[in-house]
């Protein structure tokens, strides 16, 4: 009985830190919006494929993915095509990040592709 707790236990302990985690998905509409309802953190990454910035972003995104303390979601948003949402946001250049606690813009930049930067800006929300 006690070997099959401290099993549960681990099984638990390892589903907690897998969710507490950055967490990177494609932007959707209903995702953003029930982030925002919820008062959650979240971050926009205006992005493009063809962008040599926008992909070194996504590297350094990619080496925080299992950083405790990074409990937020980014959304990857497709900058060519929605325009609706660079208008909301007044995004004028791929490469753009905007974090969000809940609907409230707490941080912002463009261009910047450190690691340090990236990671300062996304911790605005927590």
């Amino acid at each position: 009985m006690k070997f099959a707790r401290i099993i549960v236990s681990s099984l638990l302990l390892g589903a907690v830190s897998w969710v507490h985690a950055l967490d990177i998905k494609p932007y959707s509409a209903e995702s953003l919006a029930a982030a925002e309802k919820a008062g959650q953190p979240v971050a926009l990454h205006f992005h493009a494929d063809w962008c040599p910035t926008c992909r070194a972003q996504d590297k350094a995104l990619q080496s925080m993915k299992d950083e405790k303390g990074l409990d937020l979601t980014v959304l990857t948003v497709n900058y060519d095509t929605e325009k609706d949402l660079k208008k909301r946001f007044n995004i004028r250049v791929q490469s753009t990040m905007v974090v969000l606690k809940g609907a409230k813009e707490v941080a912002r930049l463009a261009g910047d592709t450190s690691a340090d930067g990236i990671r300062n800006a996304l911790k605005a929300a927590l």
